[in-house]
C-alpha cells in the first residue's frame, strides 16, 4: 500500500507540474543541465557505510581518522570515509561536555532529541562536474537524497563548503539538518577545495579524491595551473617543494560565482530529484519532471564563505530557485559602506562594511603581535620602529594592538581569540591576494609562496602518501605560508627575518605589502603606490569589486545568526553591515532577521579552549533552519531579530546544555530586541 500511495502522489505532482490535464500531450522532459559533466551515483545501505557519517557513526567520528590500508594508494571510499570525517570534526566542537551527542551530533534527531543510535543515514550520493567544457572550471557539485526523502513534503537544502573546503564541507552543518529532516542537499566546493598541485611530480586530484599526473587527468583534474610545461619545470627546480592549490591559484577567482555555484547546485538537485521521483515519459527514456520550485521547498544554507554563498545565491535567483535562506556566520561583503548606519546601543559603529581582503590585511599585521611571547617579539618590536604601534615593553604594544583594532571595528568581545587568530588571517590574507588578483602561482605576490616546511621554517616537499591522502586532509589551503624574500633565504612566515628590519619580525616587509595592496598606498609611508606594486593592487580592488554583496535579497525571508565574538568575520564588517545595506536596498519590503549570540565566535572549537568565554554556535544555525522551514512550510513567524545571551561555562568539565544556549525569543524584550529605523540597524549591547 504504502508503494501505491507513493506512485499516486508521484503522478499527481508530475501532472500539476506540467500544467496539463488527462487531454494533453504535452511532458515537461527532465533535461540535464548543461553545465553538468558526467555524473557518478552510488547508494548506501545506512549501515556498513551512509551519507552523513561514511559508516563511521556517531562514535567513529569522534574517534581518530581510520587508518588507511595501504597508505600510499588510498582508496576512493577511503578518501571519502577520511574526507568527512575530518570536515565534520572541522566545524564542530566534538571534545567532552562540548554539546556533542547530546545537543548535536548524528545520533541527535531533527527535532533535538539524543539517541543511542550512531545517526547513519542511508540514501543515494550523486557527484559531477559543473564547467563550461573547458576543464578549467571543474567545479565539484553533489547531491545526498536521503532514504526518508519525502515526497510529499519535498525539501532540498544547499550545501556550500565553508572556507576553502572541499566537496564534503559542509557536511556537519547544513548537511547534516537537511539529511536528518529528509531533504535533498545541493552541495557545492564552490570552484576552491581539494585541488593540491604538486610540481615535483606533475600531479593533481580527481573528483575522486585519487591523484593522477596532469596528462593523464587532462580535463578530468580537479585544479591544474595555466603554466607552459617549461614554465611548470623551471618553478619546480628554482623553488622545490612548494605547491599550488586551486582557490588561491586557479586565476579565475571563484568567489565571484559563489552563488552561481550554490544555485548550479540546486538544479542538480532538481534533476538528480526529477531523475529518481518522476514517472516515466512516453518515450520510455526519459522522465516527467514531478518536482519544481514551485512545489518543493529549497533553503539555502551553511556557514561561513558557504554562508555567504547562499546570501549570494538568493541575490542572484533569476529563476526563483530558492525560497528562503538560513546562514550562520557569512563571509559577506557589502557592496556599499555608506548609504546605512550600523550601531551598538548608543554608540555608532567605527567600522562597518569593510571587505574581507581589507581587513584580514589589517588584521595579519597585528595579531601576530598579540600572539607573541617573551621569546618572539619581533613583529611588535618591528612594528614600532616604523611608527605603526606604540609601547614601551610587550605588554604595552600588545595592548596598542588590541585597540587598534577596535578601532577599525572589532569588537572587545574579540580581545581574548585575537592572537589565536593571527595563523587564520595570515592565510586567508595570502590566499585572496592571489585569487582576487588572479596571479599565477609563479608571481610570488609580495614575496609569498606555499609549502609544508620543517620544523626550521625550511620549505619541505609533500611525501607521496600525503599527496595521496590529500583529499581527505586538505581544507583547501595547503600547507604553510613561505616568505621567499627572507633574509638567508626562503622560511615559514612565522620564522622569516624581514630586510627592512634586520629581526624576526615573522615577515612583516610581505604582510606590509599585502595591505598596501589592500589600500593602494605605501603603508608606512602613506604615499600612493606606483610601478608593478600599483598594478597588482588594481588587480586585486578589481577582483574585490566582483565579490561584492547587494543585499538585494528580493524579499525572500532570510535569518542570519552570527556570533557577537567573531574574530575571523567580525558582525560590524558582515552581518550587521548586510542588514542595514538590505534595510537600504529593500526597505519595507525585506524579509531578512539578525539574530546576533553573544559569546559564539567563528570555530566552535573554540568553545572547549576558552570555556569561560565561548559557547557553540552550531546549534543556533540548526535553529534557524527550524524556524525558516517552519515558516515556508506552515507560515510560522519568523523569530525578530534579536540579541540572544548565551550562558559560558565555568570550564570545560561542565556539559554545555541548552541552558546555556537559550532559545529564540518569540518576543524580545526591549534589552534585546535589534531594530531597524530606516537604514539604522541598532544592536543592543
Amino acid at each position: 500500500m504504502q508503494i501505491k500511495t507513493v506512485v499516486l502522489a508521484l503522478a499527481s505532482i508530475a501532472i500539476a507540474a506540467c500544467g496539463s490535464n488527462e487531454h494533453d500531450e504535452r511532458e515537461d522532459l527532465n533535461l540535464k543541465p548543461s553545465f553538468l559533466g558526467d555524473i557518478s551515483s552510488k547508494s548506501y545501505d545506512g549501515a556498513s557505510d551512509d551519507l552523513l557519517t561514511a559508516g563511521l557513526g556517531k562514535t567513529g567520528l569522534a574517534a581518530a581518522a581510520p587508518a588507511f590500508a595501504d597508505p600510499a594508494n588510498p582508496t576512493a571510499a577511503e578518501l571519502r570515509r577520511n574526507a568527512i570525517h575530518g570536515n565534520y570534526r572541522a566545524v564542530l566542537d566534538i571534545s567532552a561536555n562540548s554539546g556533542y551527542g547530546t545537543l548535536y551530533g548524528p545520533n541527535v534527531d531533527a527535532k533535538g532529541v539524543a539517541g543511542a543510535g550512531e545517526g547513519k543515514i542511508a540514501g543515494s550520493e550523486h557527484i559531477a562536474y559543473a564547467d563550461d567544457g573547458s576543464g578549467n572550471q571543474n567545479v565539484t557539485l553533489m547531491v545526498q537524497v536521503p532514504a526518508g526523502f519525502d515526497v510529499k513534503n519535498p525539501c532540498i537544502v544547499t550545501g556550500t563548503s565553508s572556507g576553502s573546503r572541499g566537496i564534503y564541507g559542509a557536511i556537519g552543518s547544513a548537511g547534516e539538518w537537511g539529511l536528518k529532516n529528509n531533504c535533498a542537499v545541493a552541495y557545492a566546493d564552490k570552484g576552491s577545495g581539494t585541488g593540491l598541485y604538486a610540481f615535483d611530480d606533475d600531479s593533481v586530484n580527481l573528483q575522486s579524491g585519487l591523484r593522477s599526473s596532469r596528462a593523464a587527468a587532462g580535463k578530468s583534474s580537479v585544479f591544474t595551473p595555466v603554466l607552459t610545461d617549461a614554465e611548470r619545470s623551471a618553478f619546480a627546480a628554482a623553488y622545490p617543494g612548494r605547491i599550488a592549490f586551486k582557490h588561491a591559484h586557479s586565476q579565475q577567482n571563484p568567489e565571484k560565482d559563489w552563488g552561481k555555484m550554490t544555485l548550479q547546485a540546486v538544479e542538480f538537485a532538481f534533476y538528480v530529484l526529477n531523475e529518481k521521483y518522476g514517472t516515466l515519459a512516453k518515450d520510455n527514456k526519459s522522465h516527467v519532471v514531478a518536482l519544481t520550485p514551485k512545489n518543493t521547498i529549497t533553503i539555502a544554507s551553511s556557514i561561513s564563505n558557504g554562508a555567504g554563498s547562499a546570501l549570494l545565491a538568493a541575490e542572484q535567483d533569476s529563476k526563483g530557485l530558492i525560497s528562503g535562506v538560513a546562514a550562520s556566520e557569512p563571509q559577506i561583503q557589502p557592496k556599499l559602506a555608506t548609504g546605512y548606519t550600523v550601531k551598538q546601543g548608543a554608540v555608532t559603529a567605527s567600522g562597518q562594511g569593510k571587505a574581507l581582503f581589507d581587513y584580514s590585511t589589517y588584521a595579519a599585521l597585528y595579531q601576530p603581535c598579540i600572539a607573541a611571547t617573551a621569546a618572539t617579539p619581533g613583529r611588535c618590536t618591528a612594528l614600532v620602529a616604523k611608527g605603526l604601534l606604540s609601547g614601551g615593553d610587550l605588554a604595552a604594544q600588545q595592548a596598542d594592538a588590541k585597540a587598534k583594532l577596535k578601532a577599525y571595528g572589532w569588537l572587545a568581545d574579540s580581545d581574548v581569540l585575537q592572537g589565536a587568530h593571527a595563523g587564520t588571517n595570515i592565510l586567508v590574507a595570502v590566499t585572496y591576494a592571489y585569487a582576487y588578483g588572479k596571479f599565477s602561482v609563479t608571481d610570488k605576490v609580495c614575496g609569498f609562496t606555499f609549502a609544508q616546511t620543517d620544523a626550521t621554517g625550511v620549505p619541505l616537499a609533500f611525501t607521496a602518501a600525503q599527496k595521496a591522502s590529500s583529499f581527505a586532509t586538505q581544507n583547501g589551503i595547503i600547507g604553510s605560508v613561505v616568505y621567499e624574500d627572507s633574509v638567508g633565504g626562503a622560511k615559514a612566515y612565522n620564522v622569516g627575518v624581514s630586510a627592512s628590519s634586520g629581526v624576526a619580525d615573522q615577515s612583516l616587509d610581505g604582510f606590509l605589502c599585502l595591505r598596501s595592496l589592500a589600500t593602494g598606498v605605501d603603508t608606512v609611508t602613506g604615499f600612493a603606490l606606483t610601478g608593478t606594486l600599483a598594478a597588482q593592487s588594481a588587480r586585486v580592488k578589481a577582483g574585490m569589486a566582483e565579490v561584492a554583496a547587494t543585499g538585494n535579497l528580493k524579499g525572500k525571508p532570510a535569518i542570519i545568526v552570527h556570533g557577537r565574538s567573531d574574530t575571523l568575520i567580525p558582525v560590524n564588517f558582515a552581518s550587521r553591515a548586510y542588514v542595514g545595506l538590505n534595510a537600504a536596498v529593500e526597505g519595507s519590503a525585506s524579509k531578512l532577521r539578525y539574530i546576533e549570540v553573544t559569546n559564539a565566535n567563528h570555530f566552535d572549537s573554540f568553545s572547549n579552549a576558552l570555556p569561560g568565554s565561548i559557547v557553540p554556535l552550531h546549534v543556533y544555525l540548526f535553529r534557524a533552519l527550524d524556524a525558516m522551514l517552519a515558516n515556508l512550510r506552515s507560515s510560522t513567524a519568523l523569530p525578530p531579530s534579536q540579541v540572544v545571551r548565551t550562558v559560558t561555562r565555568a570550564d570545560n568539565t561542565t556539559l554545555v546544555t541548552s541552558a546555556n544556549l537559550p532559545a529564540f525569543a518569540t518576543s524580545p524584550t526591549a534589552a534585546n530586541v535589534i531594530t531597524l529605523s530606516g537604514t539604522t540597524i541598532t544592536v543592543p549591547d
